[in-house]
């Protein structure tokens, strides 16, 4: 799971008080018999950012129940200068179900954009690109650059692996040399317009739908 040392509280809602409430009130009694529901949920409400079948679930509940399908990608995302992005990044990486999700560089990101979907995820920290290289290889995944840069390949024509790491870097410049060395392949993100990149947390989401459309099973809205 993640590690911080201790999760604050869950908010109520997922933004933290900002905006129009979501979720569902309180639960009418008699309360379902059903051991993976949360009594304090079920008796003031869940303002919680998930889909709706989880709700009321305790979080070590959704967790567990996310552990029995998620998908066979990892996302690893550079963070040497506290990167806003990462957020939106790691916030798709749990609409998509990535297996784990590896922060290289500083411990310390920011959480905002996440809106808590972390706390459903398992994240991973590696102190340098080398860290998340040996434990790649370890795991024998080969890691997928997501860029830009000379030499890379069309995202749109390439077939991704099943089992793979997909690498971004920051919001700016992109990969680092480091990062790029390890990548058994870069992949590009196809562009016709005079922007000559677009946002670091647009690029990850394209890039993660690429390997769904290949590799998921699609059965629903809410993709259970």
């Amino acid at each position: 799971m993640s590690s911080e040392k201790t999760a604050p509280a869950e908010p109520l809602q997922y933004d933290e008080g900002f905006g129009t409430q979501i979720g569902v009130g309180p639960h009418p009694e008699p309360w379902p018999q059903d051991a993976r529901l949360d009594p304090e949920l079920l008796a003031h409400g869940d303002r919680r950012n998930v889909v709706d079948h989880y709700r009321y679930w305790t979080r070590e509940a959704i967790v567990a129940d996310l552990d029995t399908r998620r998908h066979d990608f990892h996302v690893a995302v550079e963070n040497w200068g506290h990167d806003f992005n990462i957020g939106s990044v790691v916030r798709t990486a749990n609409a998509f179900l990535a297996k784990e999700i590896h922060i290289v560089g500083q411990r310390r990101w920011n959480r905002r954009g996440a809106m808590v979907t972390d706390r459903y995820q398992h994240v991973r920290h590696h102190p340098d690109t080398a860290d998340l290289t040996a434990w790649a290889a370890a795991e024998e995944l080969p890691i997928i650059g997501i860029d830009n840069l000379p030499g890379s390949v069309p995202l749109e024509t390439t077939e991704l692996p099943r089992r793979c790491v997909l690498l971004f870097g920051q919001e700016g410049p992109g990969l680092t040399e480091e990062a790029r060395r390890p990548a058994s392949l870069v992949c590009s993100i196809a562009q016709f317009g005079s922007t000559r990149s677009i946002n670091a947390g647009a690029a990850a989401a394209i890039a993660m739908h690429a390997w769904i459309s290949r590799h998921a099973r699609i059965e629903g809205p809410d993709g259970l």
